[in-house]
């Protein structure tokens, strides 16, 4: 209590309106009313002072609303160019779903852009690749066909890796099919189509001799497979042009990875000798 009434003490002094030249900008003057306030605090009931924990609990308020006023209101331009380009492709691939259900504008032809589709999937390219190589009878073409196979696996490893990752939905409520869930290919970002089709064309286009009609069908296939996913609405158009870019890189990939006609031989030979143990009699 002591050292409470010398703490008073000194700011009292320490006040400079308790100094005598300022006493009488303290004292109310007389015949001066009183204030309304003050006769209402009197005659109405005693207010209890807050709780301790209220106190607290508003001090923690203020300190938490201005942050999140700041998040909302004053959002950084990365964020605006995000949502706004976010905005735009979703819009664009919705208007670019024309058959993406039955009461769509091309209803009609959902069948055949969903064919067209088909011919990038990763099983029909990887049985395609196993039979043929199980049919080839030269070194350079077995020694070609495995390495598809291999950038072919790798394909579908990366992808469902990714789409696991980001779980990015498609633009229109569309189930899976059945081969969708063998190759892992449930989610949008990246489409899986698009990138097998940009890898499976650059190999193509580099390993093989073809002629110059080919090669312009070999490219305008690969678009039609990446503007079919848009089409049905199983992705959107940002989720292709990334699955191109991850095709071509996983081209780039494998060139630099390329197994030799020797390391083929000892692979296909291992394969044989897992599927006949015993061997000639």
């Amino acid at each position: 209590m002591p050292a409470s009434q010398s703490r008073a003490r000194a700011r009292d002094r320490s006040n400079v309106l308790n100094r005598a030249e300022f006493l009488s900008l303290n004292q109310t003057p007389k015949g001066a009313p009183e204030p309304r306030s003050s006769g209402r605090k009197a005659s109405g009931p005693s207010t209890q002072p807050p709780a301790p924990g209220d106190g607290a609990r508003e001090r923690r308020q203020s300190q938490q609303l201005p942050e999140e006023d700041c998040m909302q209101l004053n959002p950084s331009f990365k964020g605006i160019a995000f949502n706004s380009l976010l905005a735009i492709d979703i819009c664009m691939s919705k208007r670019l779903g024309v058959c993406a259900g039955r009461a769509a504008s091309w209803a009609s032809a959902r069948s055949m852009v969903k064919l067209i589709g088909i011919t990038g999937h990763g099983i029909p390219w990887i049985g395609g690749t196993i039979l043929c190589l199980v049919k080839s009878s030269t070194l350079a073409g077995q020694e070609v066909l495995m390495n598809l196979l291999l950038a072919l696996l790798l394909d579908i490893m990366t992808v469902a890796g990714v789409q696991k990752l980001i779980k990015r939905r498609g633009p229109f409520e569309s189930s899976p099919s059945l081969l969708d869930y063998l190759t892992m290919d449930v989610y949008a970002f990246p489409a899986g189509h698009a990138s097998r089709a940009a890898m499976v064309s650059k190999f193509f286009l580099s390993h093989l001799v073809l002629a110059v009609p080919l090669r312009v069908l070999l490219v305008l296939w690969a678009l039609c497979v990446g503007l079919s996913r848009v089409m049905i609405g199983r992705h959107h158009i940002t989720d292709v042009l990334f699955g191109f870019a991850i095709g071509y890189f996983q081209f780039r990939l494998v060139e630099l990875v390329w197994m030799s006609s020797n390391t083929c031989q000892m692979l296909i030979s291992a394969c044989q000798q897992q599927e006949d143990p015993t061997g000639p009699s």
